[in-house]
């Protein structure tokens, strides 16, 4: 079985989702269900085809956070040694060398990555390039207008 990398507090976010679905959304759809049948037809009940299809999904959500969760290779960068390099996990300030405007992201799984928090994915072109670089290095990032250079500034394991 493949194993995917991510990070502590991503794992803790899904196991989280996965807590709130099984404990509190489960229950209420559930009851949500049980109260629509009381209405009597089922067949022109809207409460009750709405609560069905959301149960559907609850259900496929909570079985698509399992398999992620039963899949998944927990890697936490604080406990891994400063070397300067970017690894998985790792928070990397970088330079682009074509603006000098400087940006801080932090590589993670798929699941977790969120732009608008400064989070990539390990499977981003840029978090690809910056894999294996060290601090003072330039990465070359491919994009639909040529390659773009940027400097490693600093990386943080935080």
């Amino acid at each position: 079985m493949q194993k995917f990398p991510m990070t502590v507090l991503g794992e803790k976010t899904l196991r989280a989702e996965l807590d709130d679905l099984k404990t509190v959304q489960r229950p209420v759809v559930i009851a949500s269900i049980a109260e629509a049948r009381e209405h009597g037809d089922l067949k022109e009940n809207a409460e009750y085809h709405a609560a069905r299809e959301q149960q559907g999904f609850i259900e496929g959500r909570i079985q698509e956070l399992e398999g992620k969760l039963g899949s998944v290779q927990v890697i936490d960068v604080t406990q891994i040694p400063h070397t300067g390099k970017v690894i998985f996990g790792t928070t990397v300030e970088i330079i682009n060398l074509d603006t000098d405007a400087t940006v801080r992201y932090q590589i993670v799984g798929d699941d977790e990555a969120d732009i608008k928090s400064g989070k990539i994915s390990i499977s981003s072109p840029i978090a690809r390039a910056l894999i294996g670089k060290e601090e003072g290095d330039v990465a070359v990032v491919q994009t639909p207008n040529g390659g773009v250079e940027y400097e490693v500034d600093q990386v943080f394991h935080i």
